[in-house]
């Protein structure tokens, strides 16, 4: 066995790690917040290795494992493993996502819903499959991935306690890593870079000092290794579906861009990249070593090489910091399906739940329903697969289908760009066949338990394409109208004495996209629902753009100290809280002198009484005149069940619920042209 290099050089080794990165979280924290995220710097960089990494740096805990399982170990298959795992993380990693993706940000933020509103500028209706296809993919794949990385990390406790169940253990882990989300992540955060660090470290020195007993290992820098175990090996191929775990963060790191710039991932990612392939290569010089035998037989408890390579006394200290490290990638994609889902309700593919804001800190976010529902996945995946070598046929999967979609909507950005198709072809065409060789590998693990996630992704596509068709089909059959043509009865209105007051400012929301359109039902609800005086009309207008982060506005006078209209254009990550955001807009008009918002009663008036604003939403409801499709009537069905579990409108726009009036109209769909009745005498 190999347990006998020098413990004091290993702790003086870790001790300073330690010093170096908690000294160096000072200076992190002393830089700007807006430094962190547009420019390299030594903070930027060490915040990446906390927040950026975790998911792909803690792969050596099962990639290797699951590539040998329970064979008897064979150095082609060890040498063949490593060499695929080499040029995955170069060609796949290091070329497609840290170099090519990385530079299709959006506004500096990433992901595969902010490199959709990048092409849709294209007009090109079918991207948003892809768009849809590859978002819920990364949120089923944020379901399996915590579990798989803290089971693994945790189960090395078995090498001292054989017996133990480790399912309450990581039932507990979970529970308690869900339950912090709703206090934010700022302080947890600041643990996180010098964890990490202490990590990467540990990998690189733990592979280097197994690689100094083997170096024949890193002949498998060679491809032909991989080549020789892909076309010759009878299983060959299908070790793709393992070998393929090794990458599986990629896509969280494009998605995590925003956090700490493009520069820092970069730069990062070259230490990360080292020590990731320091550890492999250093298992596979252990194993090569231990030939001809099964892992089980080198140690029963504990068959993980990822444990095996370390020194007896060591594993107690390898464990705590393996459990911490598979906290902090399951925290990474947690905090990333916030994000995720933030984004998805403002591209209307989701619907409306409630966010909260735990800290003062850009971008972060807070989704209680989502984080209850992963954390009800996360469970249900342990208790369903026990062990994270179970796991291991579920995980991959779904992920590969969103670097495929990836790829699909990186082409089309490319040809935004004007990029050359003799560059463009063969990029593409090399990533497909990787990617669907990895799907057809990864696909003999479905009958395994791949169908889980695949189940999973399949669910969130149902409900992300019923909410975008659904609003579709609902703007469809909204009639818009020219303001025009009421201006003359609204003003008149205005000044009605005969009509009981409703509000001194009454405040419609409105889609029209046009500042001299209104939909037909605001009219209908102003003229005809009990018609409603008021001295100011407002109509607000709120657009989401392909920016992540943007608050402007723009203030059209329709009719003269009458009616108003304001525009808000909001990025898709920014919160829509339009009671904050109205006052601030009249704040500033009745400082420029714009608009007079005293109450017109005489006795308030006197006394320099604010008005009364009201705000009149409208809420649909499908009408039982509507002559449906059958698929019409799926679609809208199962929009309208949604849309009673989500989020009201007033909450959906930080409304005030004490000054907000709701209106059921009635959505009619496809209504019979003319009935054909007859009188009788």
């Amino acid at each position: 066995m190999m347990h006998n290099f020098n413990k004091n050089d290993i702790q003086i080794g870790l001790n300073i790690l330690i010093l170096f990165s908690f000294s160096n979280t000072k200076l992190m924290s002393a830089s700007s917040h807006h430094d962190l995220h547009s420019k390299l710097s030594l903070g930027g960089i060490l915040i990446t290795l906390g927040i950026i990494f975790g998911d792909i740096g803690t792969s050596p805990l099962y990639v290797m494992s699951s590539i040998l399982g329970k064979h008897a170990i064979d150095p082609q298959v060890v040498l063949g493993g490593i060499s695929a795992i080499f040029w995955t993380l170069t060609l796949q990693t290091t070329l497609k996502y840290v170099l090519i993706t990385l530079s299709a940000d959006n506004n500096g933020e990433g992901g595969i819903f902010a490199l959709y509103a990048l092409v849709k500028r294209t007009k090109v209706k079918w991207l948003i499959i892809p768009a849809i296809i590859g978002g819920s993919a990364l949120l089923a794949d944020g379901i399996i991935t915590p579990p798989i990385s803290v089971s693994s990390a945790v189960e090395g406790v078995k090498t001292y306690y054989p017996d133990l169940n480790t399912v309450p253990i990581v039932i507990g882990i979970l529970i308690l890593l869900f339950t912090i989300q709703q206090f934010g992540t700022k302080l947890v955060g600041k643990f996180f870079a010098p964890m990490m660090t202490i990590w990467f470290g540990m990998l690189a020195v733990l592979g280097i000092i197994q690689i100094t007993k083997n170096t024949d290992v890193l002949c498998a820098v060679n491809p032909y290794y991989a080549y020789h175990l892909l076309s010759v090996h009878p299983e060959g191929f299908y070790v793709l579906g393992f070998v393929f775990l090794c990458t599986t963060g990629a896509e969280a790191l494009y998605s995590d861009m925003g956090h700490c710039g493009r520069k820092n991932i970069r730069i990062s990612w070259i230490f990360v990249k080292i020590a990731l392939l320091l550890n492999y290569f250093g298992q596979g010089a252990y194993l090569i070593k231990h030939q001809g035998v099964t892992l089980q037989s080198i140690n029963p408890n504990n068959a993980n090489p990822f444990y095996l390579i370390m020194a007896d006394w060591f594993q107690p200290y390898g464990i705590v910091i393996a459990t911490l490290a598979a906290v902090i990638a399951s925290q990474a994609l947690i905090s990333g399906s916030f994000t995720l889902i933030n984004e998805a309700m403002r591209l209307n593919f989701w619907p409306k739940v409630k966010i909260k804001y735990p800290t003062d800190q850009k971008g972060q976010i807070y989704i209680p329903s989502i984080n209850w529902l992963l954390l009800a996945g996360c469970i249900g995946v342990v208790l369903y697969f026990k062990k994270a070598s179970n796991m291991e046929a579920a995980y991959g999967l779904a992920i590969v289908l969103c670097m495929i979609m990836t790829t699909v909507l990186l082409t089309y950005f490319m040809i935004i760009k004007r990029v050359a198709l003799y560059i463009i072809l063969p990029l593409i065409l090399i990533y497909l066949v990787i990617e669907f060789s990895f799907l057809i590998a990864c696909l003999d693990k479905f009958p395994h338990g791949g169908y889980v996630t695949i189940i999973i992704a399949a669910v969130l596509i149902f409900i992300m394409s019923i909410w975008f068709m659904a609003k579709r089909i609902s703007k469809n059959y909204t009639k818009i109208v020219k303001i025009d043509h009421y201006k003359k009865v609204l003003a008149e209105l205005s000044v009605d004495l005969s009509i009981p007051k409703y509000a001194t400012h009454l405040v419609y929301m409105t889609n029209a996209n046009r500042v001299d359109e209104i939909e037909e039902k605001v009219m209908y609800s102003i003229l005809q629902k009990r018609p409603k005086r008021a001295d100011l009309y407002w109509f607000i207008h709120v657009n989401i753009t392909s920016e992540p982060y943007r608050k402007e506005y723009k203030v059209t006078e329709i009719i003269k100290d009458d009616l108003f209209r304001i525009d808000f254009n909001l990025g898709f990550r920014e919160p829509t809280k339009i009671n904050l955001m109205f006052k601030e807009v009249i704040k500033d008009m009745v400082k420029k002198g714009e608009v007079d918002i005293t109450s017109r009663y005489e006795s308030l008036s006197k006394n320099n009484i604010i008005g009364d604003f009201k705000f009149v939403l409208s809420e649909k409801f499908l009408s039982n005149d509507s002559f449906m499709h059958w698929h019409e009537k799926l679609v809208m069905n199962t929009y309208f069940f949604f849309k009673k579990m989500s989020l009201s409108e007033e909450q959906a726009f930080g409304l005030d619920s004490s000054s907000v009036k709701v209106e059921k109209f009635p959505m009619v769909l496809h209504a019979p042209e003319k009935i054909e009745l007859k009188r009788v005498e």
